[in-house]
């Protein structure tokens, strides 16, 4: 049976592969080859299903990249309209002296129901239609995906800056890195797209009034010349035909360019457009009564349609009165407890501030709950000790405590009292995260996942089968919490090794090697100049595991010197390994970007002495050529790594890293024996 399935997949991939080349052919042939009325009946009304199907899917879309695939269909149905209108031009001509049905029911149901059999009326229509959809809807979308392009162009540099700073922050993954500057490349590709494409829909409207006339006229040529019809009967047949045609093609073209208006002009994401019109558009209740109440005035006005005023006016301040009441029934405070009796201050009333926090909405208390089995307390005690085997120490305790303050279902983290996470779980329900490739929507609550920002839907249990087979990864909520306060911990490792976590880092060291620890910790090195050498490498992202060789180096430079930063550099090189491998993985050749020499020699000048600087345009110069080698290196798919010399690594890597925070800057002297390096860009080559 399986093989079977997979024998129909395999064959159903090159069907599937021949179906789009086999339609524009299709559309094409629709041109030369004859048709007769029951098929053009068939494809009108194709023509206008499928306009009605790209309006609601335009509509339902949450944001435009949904539909990425829009211009394409936008110039496949211009190019199906052009057959049509070419197609039933030619049964139009041959056939229309037979009578007003010669080119199909459907035309000539547009040419004598539509507009009561009066051409004229037919052609004023026709024009307005036309006049809308080009001056109007055509002419406004285009402009907007215009702009939108231009736009997203510029924005594209701050955009992948931005994308780089999260991922060297640890905030996000190479993966999802590589997914967000996808989609901004898509962005920029699709506004572009769009652009082009309402260029084809204005010809499209310019094309239908030519055709229209190009109609009228021919069909007056043959029915008087060839037919020897009378000037009123060439009229009634030839031009209710014409506009008949040029009414069914137009009638789908104005729906197409509407849904390229709603596309391009759509703004925020999350939702769809019904969505967002309830919720900002009439969910204001003091506007639907202020609006009630001018209808209802000007209904009372002599001479007005009463009726219709006042009963719509009654409608609107119905509802009005009705989203006032739900406004007020939800912001009622609970009922306040009573005042306990005032007791006099004491210490004990100074509560210390805790390292790493997290609060909880009495919601969610059951997840923390040791009597009910809190699953998110294993989950912390597991991340905590995956964190201490992949950083090097064992990260503060996580205070955990209820905070009636906030949403039922809210929690937020805190690091030294200051609120650094935040977000909202539902116990009981699973989140569904879109990764980037998830198709088709959810019922549930639309949200984004809090760590990475990632779009997400709250589902029920009962969903779950279905969100995986659409493409969503689902996850509990004590997941979701304890991804996040993960990724907390990695951006803030710097911050959560304090002294007593550094003292109790020592005293595990000294069980282990005590010989070692006893001759530099405290004798060489004290326990606040090992703090800032350790704080120094995690903020640059090196682990600090490896503390014996960390200790040694410390206990060879530290007669030296005393300063943090030149011993953090000496730790650096005897880690080089160890950074090497986190940068470019077991790779033997490192591609690298490197300095030119002259410009090596100015920064060494301009970086010796106290309080050293660049010169504002040297600076630029600099960050702006090592901007665009870092965009080609990540182009390539290689690591993004300057390799500078030993003594400007530093000053670089600290001036760089508030552009360029996933650059990663090297010394020399980091670079292990057995790798070899590679230069794959100079900066400073045209200096």
């Amino acid at each position: 049976m399986s093989a079977g399935v997979a024998a129909s997949g395999v064959l159903a991939r090159p069907l599937q592969a021949l179906a789009a080349p086999l339609v524009i052919v299709l559309i094409l042939a629709m041109m030369v080859l004859p048709l007769p009325a029951f098929v053009l009946d068939l494809l009108f009304t194709f023509n206008i299903a499928l306009a009605m199907l790209v309006l609601l899917a335009a509509m339902n879309t949450s944001r435009p990249l949904e539909f990425s695939a829009f211009p394409t269909v936008l110039l496949v149905t211009t190019l199906m309209r052009l057959s049509l209108n070419v197609a039933s031009t030619r049964v139009v001509l041959l056939h229309g002296h037979t009578g007003p049905d010669a080119a199909g029911k459907v035309i000539e149901a547009f040419g004598h129901f539509l507009v009561g059999g009066n051409y004229a009326v037919g052609l004023v229509v026709f024009v307005i239609l036309v006049v809308i959809n080009f001056v109007v809807i055509t002419k406004g979308a285009g402009r907007i995906a215009e702009v939108s392009a231009r736009f997203a162009l510029d924005a594209m540099p701050g955009k992948q800056m931005a994308i780089d700073a999260d991922l060297n922050a640890g905030l996000i993954g190479e993966q999802e890195a590589r997914r967000r500057r996808k989609e901004v490349a898509q962005e920029a590709d699709f506004y572009g797209s769009m652009d082009g494409a309402s260029k084809f829909v204005r010809g499209d409207a310019i094309a239908g009034i030519l055709i229209l006339f190009i109609n009228i006229l021919g069909g007056f040529v043959i029915g008087l010349a060839q037919h020897n019809l009378s000037f009123a009967q060439a009229a009634n047949n030839y031009v209710l035909l014409a506009i008949g045609d040029g009414l069914v093609a137009q009638i789908p073209a104005l729906v197409i360019s509407t849904a390229a208006g709603l596309i391009v002009a759509r703004v925020g994401e999350g939702e769809s457009m019904g969505e967002q019109l309830r919720a900002q558009l009439f969910g204001n209740a003091n506007s639907m009564m202020l609006v009630a109440a001018i209808v209802g005035a000007l209904g009372l006005i002599p001479g007005m349609p009463h009726v219709a005023f006042l009963l719509l006016a009654a409608g609107i301040g119905g509802l009005g009165w009705w989203l006032q009441r739900r406004t007020r029934a939800d912001a009622l405070p609970a009922a306040a407890p009573p005042p306990a009796p005032a007791q006099e201050a004491s210490w004990e009333d100074l509560v210390p501030v805790d390292v790493l926090g997290l609060e909880v909405g009495y919601r969610l208390i059951a997840l923390v709950d040791a009597a009910q089995d809190g699953e998110l307390l294993k989950r912390i005690k597991a991340l905590r000790k995956k964190f201490a085997q992949e950083v090097g120490f064992l990260p503060p305790a996580v205070h955990i405590r209820d905070n009636l303050e906030l949403k039922p279902n809210a929690y937020r983290i805190t690091l030294k009292g200051v609120v650094i996470g935040e977000g909202e779980l539902h116990a009981g329900r699973h989140l569904a995260i879109n990764p980037g490739r998830a198709g088709g929507l959810l019922p549930g609550t639309v949200t984004k996942e809090p760590a990475f920002g990632l779009p997400a839907v709250w589902i029920d249990a009962q969903a779950k089968d279905q969100a995986v087979a659409l493409g969503y990864t689902v996850v509990d909520a004590g997941t979701v919490a304890a991804t996040h306060l993960s990724q907390v911990l990695q951006t803030n490792a710097a911050a959560l090794l304090g002294r007593q976590e550094v003292q109790s880092l020592v005293e595990h060291a000294n069980k282990l090697y005590p010989k070692l620890l006893e001759d530099v910790v405290p004798k060489l090195v004290g326990v606040p100049l090992l703090q800032k050498v350790l704080q120094i490498l995690l903020e640059e992202g090196v682990p600090v595991r490896d503390l014996r060789s960390i200790v040694e180096v410390l206990a060879e430079a530290a007669p030296r010197t005393q300063d943090a930063g030149e011993l953090a550099a000496a730790v650096r090189a005897a880690l080089g390994r160890a950074i090497v491998q986190q940068v470019f993985g077991q790779a033997e050749e490192l591609p690298v970007i490197a300095l030119d020499p002259e410009l090596e020699k100015m920064l060494a000048q301009a970086f010796s002495g106290e309080g050293a600087a660049l010169e504002p345009g040297l600076a630029e110069t600099l960050i702006k050529e090592t901007a665009a080698a870092a965009r080609h290196q990540e182009a390539l798919g290689q690591a993004q790594a300057l390799l500078a010399p030993d003594r400007l690594r530093a000053p670089l890597a600290r001036m760089l890293k508030r552009v360029l925070p996933q650059l990663r800057v090297l010394a020399h002297a980091e670079i292990p024996d057995t790798r070899t390096i590679r230069v794959s860009s100079i900066v400073g080559a045209r200096t």
